[in-house]
């Protein structure tokens, strides 16, 4: 059997079971599974750093693959089963299938290879290019249903034109949106994720796209660019991510200010959200700006998704690691918030000096902030105002929600100061609203603990020099 014969049985078995045919990450996993490569090599192909994610998908698909044909299918076993199927089928010329309590194939030799090369044919049309070099790798990704099916109903919505993907640094913005292409069909043209890290401009990042669905040969007038990009987005269903949008944006001033050479990513937004036409743009960012913001969904067809910590589903991230004292580990996850990324650095202290033990971690009674930790927070204070930054201070003195009446009373700010400076902290998604009174502020535990010790070394003057 051919590769493409492999998928097409498998994906009727799938679509028969669940309606839904193989995504391209299941594809991947099916063909690598029948070319005999390991979870590893599957995983390391498709981009991932570690063959867990891979090892899940394989054993979903065994479970379905044994449910229609009424036997144990495994990784060790599934090539035998899968070619003892086809044999099966092949043996009676009208086919026939295979009646059992589980499946009833009705496959003509013929006909059902033509009508599985149709079906191939259309998936190849709904995506005939797909870029995702400049996306992350995935490492056991987690829970995050409610904000995938959110994704799912926005992006099916052909009207939808703008998304942003919001959150503080490390919280899995990026992830979310590479696992979300994997698993899901969407009827897209084109898929090409662009990492603005990486480009000095946006008449670069244009250009390169342009190049790339350039498919008639035509010359690329760089004179207008812009109206070519438009043109290309109304002719084709193109989904465009703009992964790291807070680069554009200006330091140590209020969130979401663009900086001077950047000034025409706000004309470009504003744009693609008010002209008619079919594609769709994700924007990944630490920080909000205006224009992500949609006053009139029917006018301006945007969403907003902010992302906060991980539910119980963090768990997972610490059965990879192979931690001790499970009855521990939700106590880590909630002195953690649930944060991907502060998991992970705690995980490596964890077995780098208590051995992997969860509860002897936990007998510290405190929150301990890694080198990774300070580092990260670091990326993140040098970006803010003096504003800013005075306002976090005075709120990390408090074991309690604080209120602007009571910021006013400790800070020489003018009230105007203090207002655009809780706006500008809530777009950057470092203070929320308490959930009890909208009036008091809340500042997230583990930041706070960053701010205590930021606050102890600036004023020892010792500790200082080393700055």
């Amino acid at each position: 059997m051919t590769v493409t014969e492999v998928l097409q049985l498998v994906d009727q078995l799938v679509f028969k079971h669940r309606a839904n045919h193989l995504n391209d990450l299941q594809s991947k996993v099916i063909k690598g599974i029948w070319e005999g490569q390991t979870y590893s090599e599957i995983a390391d192909g498709f981009g991932y750093e570690s063959e867990n994610h891979v090892g899940n998908v394989s054993r979903d698909l065994y479970k379905i693959l044994s449910k229609e044909l009424g036997e144990d299918v495994t990784k060790s076993n599934f090539g035998w089963s899968i070619e003892r199927l086809a044999t099966s089928l092949n043996s009676s010329q009208q086919i026939v299938g295979i009646i059992n309590n589980h499946i009833n194939l009705c496959l003509n030799t013929s006909n059902g290879q033509k009508q599985a090369s149709n079906d191939e044919e259309k998936t190849k049309q709904k995506t005939s290019y797909i870029n995702l070099k400049q996306s992350p790798k995935i490492s056991n990704f987690c829970g995050r249903s409610k904000e995938l099916s959110t994704l799912s109903q926005w992006i099916d919505n052909p009207n939808t034109r703008l998304i942003s993907v919001l959150g503080i640094s490390g919280i899995g913005k990026s992830a979310l949106v590479r696992y979300f292409i994997d698993i899901h069909t969407i009827s897209f043209d084109a898929v090409i994720w662009k990492n603005i890290k990486l480009y000095k401009s946006l008449n670069s990042i244009i250009t390169e796209i342009l190049s790339e669905l350039n498919t008639n040969n035509q010359n690329i007038n760089t004179n207008s660019l812009l109206n070519q990009c438009l043109q290309l987005f109304n002719q084709k269903r193109c989904l465009i991510i703009l992964d790291n949008f807070e680069e554009i944006f200006t330091n140590k001033q209020f969130a979401g200010q663009y900086k001077p050479e950047y000034q025409d990513y706000k004309n470009f937004l504003q744009i693609i959200t008010e002209i008619e036409h079919q594609s769709c743009f994700i924007l990944l960012s630490q920080e909000k700006c205006q224009e992500m913001i949609s006053l009139d969904n029917e006018l301006y067809p945007s969403h907003c998704l902010e992302l906060s910590g991980l539910d119980e589903s963090a768990t997972q991230i610490l059965q990879s690691q192979d931690l001790k004292d499970e009855e521990s580990w939700l106590q880590l996850i909630n002195l953690y918030e649930g944060h991907p990324t502060y998991l992970q650095y705690i995980i490596i202290l964890i077995k780098d000096v208590f051995h992997g033990e969860v509860a002897e971690f936990i007998k510290e009674n405190s929150l301990i902030l890694t080198e990774d930790l300070k580092s990260l927070f670091d990326s993140i204070w040098i970006r803010l105002s003096d504003v800013e930054k005075d306002i976090l201070l005075e709120i990390s003195q408090h074991n309690h929600s604080i209120s602007r009446d009571e910021i006013r009373q400790f800070l020489s700010l003018s009230s105007m100061d203090i207002i655009n400076g809780l706006q500008s902290l809530s777009r950057r998604f470092l203070i929320t609203k308490s959930e009890g009174n909208e009036k008091l502020f809340n500042l997230s535990a583990v930041f706070k603990e960053y701010l205590r010790f930021y606050q102890s070394v600036t004023n020892n003057p010792e500790l200082n020099k080393n700055l």
